[in-house]
């Protein structure tokens, strides 16, 4: 097996019991299921979201979306690609994302602008998840400042690829390329962090 084969195949960890069973009952459409996993994910989801969209309403309405969309499209999840967690992250990732490019193409950024010292009711909530927590943090700070960069752009400021490239001056190739480098080096430190 070539050393790019070995790369793009996906490496999973295993399910504890707990998320087997969860998973078991979300098949089986049971609703109290769904309540367990939203008392289990929704502030890591939020947080994740939460960085992409900036605004905690925001942040809620795209939670509230992406919980709809896990429901009615979770007979399509498989876990022999990936954890439950990381299947709906990336859902809500994406949503996020498609948020901030509908208010793009919206100009909806533009036209209102926030005076610079916001009143504390309109201050962003603190949420329960904590990336150190999972030493997630710790893994990232370890790669080098321009993947660090990359993945910030991508993940969490909404850019697409293409974008990424144009914003850094570099060819498409190279930052694909990067992307995926500094995705498989997070995924086998985190893999041997646990």
């Amino acid at each position: 097996m070539t050393s790019t084969s070995t790369a793009e195949a996906p490496m999973i960890a295993e399910p504890t019991a707990v998320e087997a069973v969860l998973v078991q009952r979300l098949y089986q459409r049971d609703e109290n299921a769904m309540l367990l996993f939203y008392n289990q994910y929704s502030a890591m989801l939020y947080g994740v979201i939460l960085r992409i969209v900036k605004h905690t309403h925001l942040a809620e309405d795209v939670l509230q979306e992406s919980m709809l969309k896990i429901w009615h499209s979770f007979p399509s999840y498989n876990p022999m690609r990936g954890r439950l967690a990381t299947w709906a992250l990336n859902i809500c990732r994406n949503k996020a994302i498609d948020e901030l490019r509908a208010q793009r193409a919206r100009g909806a950024e533009r036209t209102t602008s926030l005076p610079s010292k916001l009143p504390t009711s309109l201050q962003p909530l603190a949420t329960t998840f904590r990336p150190e927590h999972v030493g997630v943090r710790e893994l990232v700070h370890d790669l080098s400042p321009a993947a660090q960069e990359l993945l910030d752009m991508l993940y969490f400021q909404g850019y697409t690829q293409q974008e990424a490239a144009e914003a850094l001056g570099e060819p498409l190739g190279t930052v694909k390329s990067r992307a995926r480098a500094a995705i498989s080096l997070l995924a086998r430190r985190l893999r041997n962090a646990g």
